[in-house]
């Protein structure tokens, strides 16, 4: 029998619940006369995605993050939000008070209002968050044209380096450390750079599940090829990658949880998007331009290398 990773039953619960056709974006959407209320749920869950150093607090706030990024690559604010928390019920007052701590912040920080929730006792810590907005319209994943030129937010591959030196006690230089450890357990969504620049866009997609999953599902939908010809990553990683053996590729494309975003814009655009990039201090990087044909490549003097998808995906 065949294992089912969470490609295959996703596809299964859209087959036995959704009516239509399913179109995969990065939030789902409802529509009541003309109004678009946008709506995004993420689950995190303590043995798979808190590691043993993080503190209750960034990985309550972190929990928001995974929605909030969505929203930024789509061009939308967030305004309210339900949580639902498990708990084993040895957990302590303290504990609970720094997990309050942690979407307090996230609050604040976010502008978002949590209207209630649901509590319920597990063997272990789980946080499961849904956010709303409302819009009159959204970036897709699927709009990108020919000749567009392919930005991300970033840099990228400081998640899978932080995660080593957290899992696998890997070290590096003291600033890189501090960089690496802080892209883990504080994110920073883009929300104020996908907000401001949304109307340029022509297509978006949150990229917390890996840089090669984000090209190769946005290739995929576009019915277009994309040109990989700069990698968005600094020296400091690639120092880590040498020192520590690993491979720079797999750290950049393949690591997951970075919560910047990946989009196209047309040429004209693009003096905009990299005006308004200096004015709200977000790095973004132009890595490369859709073309004609099909699937990811990245370009290597004059060779064009296939980049896969892999990206995370859970129960692989």
């Amino acid at each position: 029998m065949k294992k089912l990773d969470e490609t295959e039953i996703i596809k299964i619960f859209q087959k036995g619940l959704r009516k239509g056709k399913f179109e995969s974006e990065d939030v789902e959407i409802l529509e009541f006369n003309k109004i678009k209320i946008i709506a995004k749920t993420d689950t995190l869950v303590e043995s798979t995605d808190i590691p043993s150093k993080m503190k209750l607090s960034d990985a309550a706030r972190k929990s928001v993050v995974a929605c909030v990024s969505d929203f930024a690559s789509k061009g939308v604010k967030p305004k309210y939000g339900m949580i639902s928390i498990n708990l084993p019920k040895t957990i302590s007052r303290v504990k609970i008070n720094k997990i309050v701590s942690g979407f307090k912040k996230a609050c604040k920080e976010f502008d978002i209002s949590f209207l209630g929730g649901d509590t319920n006792e597990g063997k272990e810590i789980v946080f499961n968050v849904c956010l709303f907005g409302i819009t009159d319209k959204i970036v897709t994943r699927k709009d990108s044209k020919k000749k567009d030129l392919i930005f991300v937010t970033g840099p990228f591959g400081y998640t899978s380096a932080g995660l080593n030196m957290l899992l696998e006690k890997k070290r590096g230089k003291e600033i890189f450390v501090k960089k690496a450890i802080k892209s883990v357990i504080k994110p920073k969504p883009r929300l104020e750079f996908g907000l401001k620049n949304k109307k340029y866009f022509s297509s978006s997609m949150d990229s917390s599940d890996g840089l090669s999953t984000t090209l190769n599902e946005m290739s995929k939908l576009s019915k277009n090829k994309f040109v990989i010809n700069k990698i968005p990553a600094l020296k400091d990683l690639q120092d880590f990658s040498k020192r520590y053996r690993l491979n720079l590729n797999n750290l950049i494309f393949n690591g997951g949880e970075e919560y910047e975003f990946v989009f196209t814009v047309p040429p004209n655009h693009r003096n905009i998007i990299v005006k308004n990039a200096k004015l709200l201090k977000i790095p973004i990087v132009e890595i490369g331009f859709v073309t004609a044909g099909k699937g990811v490549y990245l370009k290597n003097e004059n060779r064009l290398i296939r980049l896969k998808d892999l990206g995370w995906k859970h129960l692989r």
